[in-house]
């Protein structure tokens, strides 16, 4: 009896197999009493396929697989009694004009390490997750946008290393549940981002550009030893987010590029199945197989691996057609313009899917242009991401940081335009791995001035990042002021945190992680007018921004006052909406962030005097790079 039905392939033939991991690639299963692994394949202009292997000695002829009929599907099926958990197997593909290749299952839930390239059967299926606690609230979230986001975004193979090893000394799944967990919790994360899970060839990609769509890489353990380290978060209330990449994939000879012989993934015509800048080929969104392929890549992280999330690398790659090519390197859609309509439908298809079967969970769009209404329901014509990182934000809010602070008056609209879009979309702000590779400078070394300046530059950014309307990312090292560029061949400089400039700064952004998940008016209300008040928009001459943050019921609302010259102002005034009093929550000058430690009031109680074009106001001696949030 096959293992691939003839509902299997009606569903397939339509992208609506949504749990086609179960059925394609290589599952434990009992034949007429036997214990084997059936294998499946998608490959229909193949003329025959071999599935060699560590079980049968790489015999080429020992193990044929048979084509299923109907053949017009192109599905090949072979069952093989006796295999072992982790045994090493591919696909021996004969094309009808005789051509020979090897190459791996697209559909693999596990695979050699590196620099090995071949699948390795496993059984995903037993893992004992203690997560239901988890998963039922996270099914029950009424309003994502509610919720704090805090996302730290790590590349495990570069976090943190074992010292002295022969091999890589890469920390293991489990090491990261031991380290990276307390840490992430400690520092007042609510998210972690995982880079670089689903397997690849090439560590210099970062795991950008992908042949196992559906397996966790090898580099840190086993796919068993992955679900631990998503259980164990959960455990720890920490959600996860990976970053999957749909946009285009790898031309390695074992991957999925020509994989039978003919662009079976890729479109066939290169000027829209090739990236001529990244050398990688582009998934053909109009076959059904294809999406299907894709899809079923997503819902298996989320629907079995409880991710709470996926961050969508390159979504401006593929809405475009001539996204990175010149004239004449692209074909225009049938209406003669350059969005590539099949991924549009795509989009809307798989963001659908994935929200309306798994409530609660999130599809984050890495989209650096201004396409329309990236998180917009479908039905107003949107692509319906739950979140858009804001690359608009994040170029002008380094432009001006990267400013001699002389010269910042004349750039004060770079901090405040973004306000102006704030309620386009549904915004991460994102300080990413991007801003800190390829001769950017680590966000340190962006800071203008000498090294204490740098420093208290630094900390002013963050706190009008963490006051600033939308969700927050911030790459791993930077919040403790990493000086060196981020590399993926080595750990992080955790020695720093031996010098007290640094330990003040992990200090900062901890405080500021701690007081962003306890203050939900930091929060509730991102993406409207209603949750943002700017206090004083215009101080351009004295660099200084003001603002409030307000939640929901009215209570604990927050004002931000930022300093981002040296010059101190000893007798700050500052127009306040309500005669109150403040409360000073968070002081900058503070000695444990390096500050004098100079004692202050923590009460500021505002007086009928007219400032900002408000009818109270108070006075506060605002420190030269000083920061302070008040409560009332």
């Amino acid at each position: 009896m096959a293992n691939f039905s003839e509902l299997d392939r009606y569903l397939f033939g339509q992208a609506t197999h949504y749990e086609i991991y179960r059925k394609l690639g290589a599952h434990f299963t009992d034949q007429y009493g036997i214990r084997g692994v059936c294998f499946d394949v998608w490959a229909p202009n193949a003329a025959r396929i071999w599935v060699i292997g560590s079980f049968n000695g790489w015999d080429e002829t020992a193990d044929e697989m048979t084509r299923l009929e109907p053949d017009t599907m192109g599905i090949f099926e072979l069952f093989i009694p006796g295999i072992e958990e982790g045994a090493l197997y591919k696909y021996l593909i004969e094309t009808k004009d005789g051509k020979r290749f090897y190459k791996a299952d697209p559909y693999a839930n596990y695979a050699e390490l590196r620099p090995g390239t071949a699948s390795a059967v496993t059984d995903i299926e037993h893992f004992k997750w203690t997560d239901e606690k988890w998963m039922e609230e996270r099914a029950k979230t009424k309003d994502i946008y509610a919720k704090p986001m805090a996302i730290y975004e790590v590349h495990p193979g570069s976090w943190m290393r074992h010292p002295g090893r022969e091999d890589d000394g890469f920390y293991s799944y489990r090491d990261l549940v031991k380290y990276l967990i307390p840490y992430v919790k400690e520092m007042g994360y609510t998210h972690i981002e995982l880079m670089g899970i689903s397997e690849y060839p090439f560590d210099g990609s970062w795991g950008y550009q992908v042949t196992g769509y559906y397996a966790p890489t090898s580099r840190y353990g086993t796919p068993q030893d992955f679900a631990y380290f998503i259980n164990e978060c959960h455990k720890h209330k920490i959600s996860v987010i990976l970053d999957w990449v749909p946009a285009h994939f790898p031309k390695d000879a074992h991957g999925l590029a020509e994989f039978d012989g003919t662009c079976l993934y890729e479109y066939a015509d290169p000027r829209k199945g090739e990236h001529p800048d990244w050398g990688t080929k582009i998934f053909d969104y109009g076959k059904n197989e294809v999406k299907n392929f894709l899809i079923g890549s997503a819902l298996m992280w989320i629907e079995h691996y409880h991710i709470d999330g996926l961050r969508v690398d390159a979504v401006a790659s593929m809405l475009y057609l001539d996204y990175g090519k010149q004239p004449g390197q692209w074909v225009p859609n049938k209406y003669g313009d350059n969005k590539n309509l099949e991924a549009v439908e795509f989009f809307k298809h798989v963001n659908t899917l994935i929200l309306g079967r798994n409530p609660g969970a999130v599809m984050i769009a890495e989209e650096s242009t201004a396409w329309p209404k990236v998180t917009g329901r479908v039905e107003d014509d949107g692509l319906n991401f739950s979140y858009k990182w804001n690359m608009g934000w994040m170029h002008d809010f380094l432009d001006y940081m990267k400013l001699d602070p002389y010269f910042r008056k004349d750039n004060h609209h770079k901090m405040t335009f973004a306000m102006s879009y704030n309620e386009s979309e549904k915004y991460i702000l994102v300080l990413s791995h991007d801003e800190v590779v390829h001769l950017k400078c680590s966000m340190i070394n962006k800071m203008p001035g000498e090294m204490e300046d740098k420093f208290k530059n630094l900390m002013v950014g963050y706190a009008f990042m963490m006051g600033h309307p939308g969700k927050k990312l911030l790459f791993m090292g930077q919040e403790f002021a990493q000086l060196q560029e981020w590399s993926e061949a080595r750990e992080l400089d955790w020695y720093l945190l031996e010098n007290p400039d640094h330990k003040h700064m992990q200090n900062w952004v901890k405080k500021l992680l701690h007081i962003y998940q306890k203050n939900p008016a930091l929060y509730e209300l991102d993406s409207s007018w209603g949750g943002f008040e700017w206090i004083n928009a215009n101080d351009a001459e004295r660099s200084i921004f003001s603002f409030i943050r307000k939640s929901k019921d009215g209570k604990n609302n927050l004002l931000f006052v930022c300093n981002f010259t040296p010059v101190e102002r000893s007798d700050y005034r500052v127009g306040v909406p309500k005669h109150k009093t403040y409360k000073l929550i968070l002081n900058s000058d503070d000695a444990e962030f390096g500050g004098s430690g100079k004692e202050r009031p923590v009460n500021y109680k505002s007086v009928s005097q007219e400032c900002d074009g408000r009818p109270y106001s108070f006075a506060y001696p605002l420190p030269g790079f000083g920061v302070a949030v008040f409560r009332y």
